[in-house]
């Protein structure tokens, strides 16, 4: 018997509990920005990302690196504003957790407080553990995050697969559970094997979001530029394209240069 789909006014942390218990995906999404965010939130996104990712598609940097905490404050306050039904979550930036428990949890409070979004995430596994519990004992919600981590980007050396060899599977399947055992609410996978991905979720009670980790995870997430077709350059396999405003808002740019300077805008229609 088919059990009706549960409408959520506002998504929480419970909420994508209970839409992995009752075998309903998720669907997560970056924003960066007040508008972009409207729109995505508007069209039912369970979750939206404010990702370090932004030092990338709206910094033009080459790796997720040099943002720092108050820029992501800026682009999560921004989004926040904008947002009615969505949960928020907010990366804790390079920097900004690794070398200090203490140092973690002010980031994280300063990302709630000033930005008001509704939880955080960050890289790592066992290497970050009083970090995460650190936080997760001040009442604040971690969202983890394993597999590839844009953040270690100069020790892996490549954004190539992770966890292929059997060491760093266990591993990853180690971290995921303790990830669990601490307290996190979720974990996003990036760019594992489908068949690990979908081990590690069977295996966990909390949601399991992946990128690049196959269908069996329990949502998935991906850049919005990238899956807008903002961007031309970067093509992985996990990438599906829904539009091309690459192409398309340069067409439109294109032709707005050439009505302005023919005279055709404004016409007599759209002046006073």
């Amino acid at each position: 018997m088919s059990t009706a789909k549960k409408e959520y006014k506002r998504i929480t942390v419970k909420s994508l509990t209970e839409m992995k218990r009752n075998n309903e995906k998720i669907s997560m999404l970056t924003a960066y920005d007040y508008t972009m965010a409207r729109i995505i939130d508007s069209a039912g996104v369970d979750v939206i990302l404010v990702g370090d990712s932004a030092s990338n598609v709206m910094a033009g940097h080459e790796t997720t690196l040099p943002i720092t905490l108050d820029q992501m404050i800026y682009h999560a306050s921004s989004v926040v504003r904008a947002v009615e039904r969505s949960l928020v979550v907010v990366d804790l930036p390079f920097g900004s957790y690794q070398s200090d428990p203490k140092e973690a949890l002010r980031s994280a409070i300063r990302i709630m407080k000033e930005s008001g979004g509704h939880s955080v995430k960050l890289e790592g596994g066992s290497e970050v553990k009083d970090s995460i519990k650190r936080i997760l004992h001040a009442g604040i919600p971690v969202m983890g995050h394993l597999g590839l981590t844009p953040q270690s980007i100069y020790k892996f050396g490549t954004y190539t697969v992770r966890a292929k060899e059997k060491a760093e599977a266990e591993k990853l399947k180690e971290d995921a559970l303790a990830l669990q055992r601490w307290g996190c609410y979720a974990i996003v996978l990036e760019k594992v094997p489908a068949a690990l991905a979908q081990e590690v979720a069977d295996s966990l009670t909390i949601p399991v979001i992946g990128i690049g980790a196959g269908s069996g995870v329990d949502g998935q997430v991906l850049v919005s530029h990238d899956m807008f077709g903002m961007t031309h350059e970067f093509n992985p396999r996990f990438l599906r394209r829904y539009l091309n405003l690459y192409e398309d808002m340069g067409n439109a740019v294109g032709q707005y240069v050439k009505d302005v300077k023919s005279v055709d805008f404004p016409n007599d229609k759209e002046q006073y």
